[in-house]
């Protein structure tokens, strides 16, 4: 359904995920005011390209596969204050990041994504939502292998995973000549357990200098109202805070 935030309009009725706290929670925490060029994988409805160019003065490359969800996603770019720094490429990321590749482009500074999280289990009836969902329309090795080929060489990456999928991409890490740099513990509730955590990414090679190792964030608070931290992370986003 339509969302509006303080600065844009998103239109996510032909998107398999809706607009959702685990990506305004991404859009908003992710370190990427200072990057020059941003490239969001899986752009959907356009929700962190939007976030990132309101943080940043970048230039954002949105990847997109559905075709119906790029429409959404270029309308909501054209509607924007920022679209002359927003462009979108309808295709899959492994195409794109070999075309990149073969052309021999810049790379990107910051590389942002909410990528597909579930390996196997019940899928959604829905194609669009079950593609947004589940790995095997974009797997972790895919993914970090775009990754290693696209992040500049002093390039930043956030992702944001339920924790329980967390492991097994830290796993692959190593392989791609990636490393952890950081992280974010988001619980939904005070008094719960962190149920998604947001990486921060970098080439192995790097000495990166990280504000902050580990991170821990409350969502709501147990009466059910947003907490503070959460309020004063998203409060230029969202129009009632």
């Amino acid at each position: 359904m339509p969302f509006t935030f303080k600065r844009f309009h998103i239109d996510d009725s032909r998107c398999g995920m809706p607009v959702s706290t685990d990506g305004v929670l991404l859009g908003a925490w992710a370190p990427l005011a200072k990057a020059k060029s941003i490239l969001d994988i899986g752009a959907g409805s356009g929700l962190l390209s939007l976030m990132a160019a309101q943080r940043s003065k970048a230039c954002i490359t949105a990847v997109e596969l559905d075709p119906l969800a790029a429409a959404d996603c270029l309308n909501n770019f054209s509607a924007s204050p920022w679209s002359a720094r927003l462009a979108l490429v309808c295709t899959d990321i492994a195409s794109y990041s070999a075309a990149q590749l073969e052309s021999n482009s810049p790379r990107f500074e910051h590389i942002i994504c909410n990528p597909p999280y579930f390996a196997n289990g019940p899928q959604s009836d829905n194609s669009a939502r079950a593609t947004a969902r589940h790995t095997d329309s974009l797997s972790f090795d895919t993914l970090l292998q775009c990754i290693k080929t696209l992040l500049a060489d002093d390039g930043v990456v956030s992702l944001i995973l339920p924790s329980e999928s967390v492991a097994q991409l830290e796993a692959k890490l190593k392989h791609y000549q990636l490393a952890l740099r950081g992280k974010l513990f988001a619980a939904s509730v005070e008094g719960k357990v962190a149920n998604r955590q947001i990486l921060l990414l970098g080439h192995a090679s790097n000495t990166f200098e990280a504000t902050s190792i580990e991170q821990q964030l409350t969502i709501r608070q147990k009466n059910g109202q947003y907490s503070d931290e959460f309020i004063q992370l998203s409060q230029d986003f969202y129009l009632k805070l």
